[in-house]
């Protein structure tokens, strides 16, 4: 509803209005959205010294390469492949553990190629569990001369799939509004409604510009970005983002907003422009400063959710996700003997 001065109130206000609210000052048209983000990206990138775009360092994706999952990881702006993932999906080897382990013997043992294992990393990825461990991973380069060692037909469709993605991350780091499109993109393909793509790059490019603001107000990437995440959750949604992906049946190396409602996208973005604010309003200087101002704009955004609630008669929080349906498993019918 509008105050007196003919303004917004995002604590007592429908989801149309919370959204006006939500996004003033903000672009609201989806073409406006990415070029807000590539704009921030650029402005962080030179504010910072280096390029910055749509992942961050640490950030673990999964993609596919035949139906098979490979988990990759952002470092020092490129992908790292976690070499066991990639040796499964093109060995369909029962135990890609394994398979690497002898491989590296004979690898150390051939002559020339034992230098190999010094651009390979061990980096933080999830499990099966959902737990984060310590995995052998390379990027593109290294996993070219690698996959020449691996007596496979995938491995030549294998290495042109790699090479596109290796090609696009460049072309991310260039031009971060590619990024973003190619997102877009992904998500069209997986069945996504405009209504809610159009949320999720809101949310995209709010976040850009909140962390624009943590890392000029000398928060560090990582645990104090998450700490401050969290702290956001906890206002908006009295969950923290850990107890939000169980509610949804989530595992850790699921983007939680990719599987969010647009409500609740909605809801997210008013949390942390609401905290970027706040954060400039009152000059927020380390960790302290910009954990009061998260605390602030969480609660902002969980008024607005509670009053919601309280109009539509039910929570908001919602345990759907977006995750492939498993298939229906039939039984197999049995043969009728002919008499």
């Amino acid at each position: 509803m509008a105050n007196d001065g003919g303004e917004i109130d995002p604590l007592d206000g429908t989801f149309e209005e919370v959204s006006k609210a939500m996004v003033k000052g903000s672009p609201t048209d989806i073409d406006e959205a990415i070029a807000h983000f590539g704009q921030l990206t650029k402005e962080q990138s030179e504010e910072a010294g280096k390029s910055g775009d749509l992942v961050a360092e640490g950030e673990v994706q999964l993609v596919l390469f035949k139906g098979r999952e490979i988990r990759q990881v952002c470092h020092d702006d490129e992908w790292f492949f976690s070499i066991i993932d990639v040796i499964g999906a093109i060995t369909d080897s029962s135990s890609p553990k394994r398979y690497w382990a002898e491989l590296k013997k004979k690898l150390i043992e051939k002559e020339g190629l034992s230098e190999l294992f010094a651009d390979v990393e061990q980096l933080a990825m999830p499990g099966a569990d959902g737990k984060m461990y310590k995995t052998d991973a390379c990027n593109t380069q290294t996993l070219f001369r690698l996959i020449q060692e691996v007596p496979s037909p995938k491995a030549e469709p294998f290495k042109k799939w790699l090479a596109k993605v290796g090609y696009e991350r460049i072309q991310e780091i260039q031009d971060p509004e590619i990024a973003i499109k190619r997102a877009l993109m992904t998500y069209k393909a997986k069945g996504y409604t405009d209504e809610w793509i159009n949320a999720r790059v809101q949310t995209i490019a709010s976040r850009k510009e909140l962390t624009r603001e943590w890392q000029k107000r000398g928060i560090s990437e990582g645990m104090e970005y998450a700490l401050l995440t969290d702290a956001i959750s906890r206002g908006t949604w009295g969950l923290s983002t850990k107890d939000h992906r169980t509610v949804k049946s989530l595992k850790r190396s699921h983007n939680l907003r990719d599987h969010m409602s647009p409500l609740e996208l909605a809801l997210t973005m008013l949390g942390e422009t609401t905290t970027a604010e706040l954060a400039r309003t009152t000059e927020a200087q380390g960790f302290r400063d910009n954990e009061k101002a998260a605390s602030l704009g969480g609660k902002v955004a969980g008024g607005a959710r509670k009053n919601i609630e309280q109009k539509i008669g039910r929570s908001v929080i919602s345990r759907e996700n977006h995750l492939p349906k498993p298939q229906a498993k039939f039984p197999p019918q049995k043969k009728h003997r002919k008499d």
